[in-house]
């Protein structure tokens, strides 16, 4: 397990790594703008930014999903449609 883990590891994170770099650039930039429109005075602009955003995440969360379901669907036929080739025991 521990050797699975690692290797895991040593796989997924250069993978993951610029995705965390661009999650922390975006976070930075959103609290920049939440900072700057708290001190202006202007909520109801950061509430819908903020909600945009969710949509946003939402949308891209829904694509993901229905490109697996549709890969699994495909493997799911494929796998039905392959014949099995039994060894005759004789």
């Amino acid at each position: 397990m521990n050797r699975t883990r690692n290797l895991l590891a040593a796989l997924l994170l250069p993978l993951l790594l610029p995705v965390q770099l661009a999650m922390s650039v975006f976070f930075h930039y959103r609290m920049g703008r939440v900072r700057a429109a708290r001190a202006a005075g202007d909520r109801g602009a950061i509430t819908i930014e903020l909600a945009l955003a969710v949509v946003g995440l939402v949308v891209v969360a829904g694509i993901i999903v229905g490109v697996l379901y549709s890969l699994a669907g495909k493997v799911k036929s494929k796998v039905n449609d392959t014949p099995i080739d039994v060894p005759n025991p004789t």
